[in-house]
């Protein structure tokens, strides 16, 4: 007979410690909250499952924010990041809808240094190779996690939890409540994809071809050399891709591809992967090897078809599958299509954010890159209904499809990290719950830190 489930034997977990607050997820999001809680003074205990910080932009290869970096702790790190060498400058590319200004890729290894060093000065308490495994809730309010590692069991108390798992692990099993991607039964969610490196590509030898190639429609190229080695952006080459699967007989799933640099070496953005249950081991794993499948087709591609990589080869592939969207926590408000769109002004906000809209169509049609003008991020999108003393940040905040097409980004990531950490402290520090944390206290802190906070405020 084939087992459907097993009985689980009744144990004593022993405490590992006891925080102000567990920040749970080291990736785009989490050291910003760990960073601005732990500047304030709170004991906080970040946790990561893998072994360094920065997920998606780092091990995953993913170096460019989708938008600009306007301020507070994010814009501090990639400032720093410039000033030894793991970023340029800040650009702005030419989109078929006018241009979106983009804040410099970075260097993933500089970043990931810089990221543990600013959270270690700041006297954050890492836990790596560390995966939470369930909150405890206790009378409605989470009080800490069930970690696990090569210790085995353990848990981890705290006075507040900040969510950073982008896919809303942490609040989902804390019976938050919360919808899939578009919602309804046939829910809806942008594609999956894996970044890789080309080593060896002859930069100049591409840009001189890509001033005076039409089938690039969106790009950023540096007027000269030294602006290369971070500062080109080409995203298109739909026809020659076309004519490459017919002639060739190779299928590939996008209808383009993008290329960017960061540290001269190239990175590429060019798999897709639709309909995928993340939440599936063997639907995962079923799509990280299409990606690797798909990463060997674009390699001919590009060895064959663009000018500049004749003499490239693969040289990296990242360790973790880029998952746009899943879980959309139900907030106390959720960030609408019209909000994104700069519609609405709110009194509660905590971030003014400037990130393209970035879809990447769940059918797999192309992809809708634009700019749009700012917009204003409120805090009741942190607050997760039904569970006391959570807070969620990242991807996974309460915004509808549409909405998190720009909220999903680096940009605004960091923006909702960055407030949830600064509300959880001072929650802390008055000995309130964080659903009645003084609004105007928070703002004065993100203020502070010089993080604009409406829309008006974001310089052009």
């Amino acid at each position: 007979m084939t087992r459907t489930t097993i009985n689980e034997p009744a144990r004593e977990i022993p405490v590992l410690m006891e925080a102000d607050l567990v920040v749970v997820g080291g990736g785009t999001t989490g050291p910003i909250a760990a960073i601005a809680a732990a500047r304030r003074g709170s004991k906080v205990v970040l946790i990561e499952r893998f072994g360094s910080l920065g997920g998606i932009l780092t091990l995953g290869l993913n170096t460019k924010p989708s938008g600009a970096i306007i301020g507070g702790i994010p814009l501090e790190i990639w400032n720093l990041a410039s000033s030894v060498g793991g970023a340029g400058a800040d650009y702005m590319a030419t989109t078929k809808t006018g241009g979106v200004k983009i804040a410099s890729p970075t260097d993933p290894e500089i970043m990931k240094m810089l990221l543990t060093r600013l959270c270690v000065e700041a006297g954050v308490q890492i836990l790596f190779e560390t995966f939470v495994s369930a909150p405890v809730v206790e009378d409605g309010a989470v009080t800490g996690v069930i970690i696990e590692g090569k210790g085995g069991r353990q848990f981890v108390g705290a006075k507040v939890l900040i969510d950073c798992s982008a896919d809303a692990d942490i609040a989902a099993k804390a019976k938050a409540p919360f919808v899939m991607g578009s919602g309804g039964a046939d829910a809806k969610m942008q594609p999956v994809s894996m970044y890789f490196i080309m080593k060896n590509v002859d930069l100049n030898r591409l840009a001189e071809w890509a001033r005076t190639c039409d089938d690039i429609p969106a790009r950023a190229i540096p007027p000269d050399e030294a602006g290369l080695s971070y500062g080109l952006w080409l995203t298109g080459f739909n026809g020659m891709l076309r004519r490459f699967q017919e002639e060739t007989g190779v299928k590939l799933q996008r209808d383009n591809i993008t290329l960017k640099t960061a540290d001269g070496q190239m990175y590429v953005n060019a798999t897709r992967v639709l309909g995928v249950d993340v939440f599936s081991p063997k639907e995962f794993t079923g799509a990280i090897l299409e990606c690797y499948r798909q990463i060997e087709g674009v390699c001919r591609f590009l060895k064959e078809r663009v000018p500049g990589f004749e003499a490239a080869r693969l040289g990296q592939v990242s360790p973790i599958l880029g998952v746009r969207e899943t879980r959309h926590i139900l907030g106390e408000y959720t960030l609408t299509g019209p909000d994104s769109r700069g519609e609405t002004r709110f009194e509660d906000t905590i971030a003014a954010d400037n990130s393209a809209l970035d879809i990447h169509d769940p059918k797999g049609g192309d992809v809708d890159f634009q700019s749009m003008p700012p917009y204003e991020i409120p805090y009741r999108c942190l607050l997760p209904q039904g569970v006391e003393q959570l807070l969620v940040a990242g991807r996974c905040i309460s915004a509808d499809h549409e909405a998190h097409a720009r909220s999903r980004n680096m940009p605004a990531c960091m923006a909702t990290g960055q407030a949830a950490g600064v509300a959880a402290a001072i929650a802390v520090e008055e000995g309130v719950s964080v659903r009645q944390v003084s609004i105007a206290k928070v703002q004065a802190a993100l203020r502070e830190l010089g993080m604009p906070l409406h829309a008006e405020e974001v310089s052009a």
